[in-house]
């Protein structure tokens, strides 16, 4: 358990753990679920900062200027076909042609 975590953190982190072994699930991937969960619910509380941009940057930032993934978001609410696939700079096009 990471050293960052509260009291509640711990105990909620050991209650998962050991629902998981009672279920029968080994102990490594038991105190993986575990961690995960605890870190996911601490993400969502704005305890510990998340790694990824889940949303699509300062819209008063240029394209250029924007990660992958925050052009990936804002083609996603265009709608904008086969985004997947796409490169930085094709989602980029792909954005400016679709306004």
């Amino acid at each position: 358990m990471p050293g960052a975590w509260s009291g509640k953190d711990e105990r909620q982190y050991d209650h998962i753990r050991q629902s998981n072994l009672e279920r029968g699930v080994s102990e490594g991937r038991a105190q993986e679920i575990a961690a995960r969960t605890v870190n996911k619910t601490r993400r969502k509380q704005g305890r510990t900062p998340n790694k990824d941009t889940p949303g699509t940057g300062n819209p008063n930032r240029p394209y250029a200027d924007r990660t992958k993934r925050e052009l990936y978001n804002v083609a996603k609410k265009m709608k904008i076909e086969g985004r997947s696939h796409m490169d930085k700079q094709e989602l980029i096009s792909a954005i400016q042609s679709h306004r």
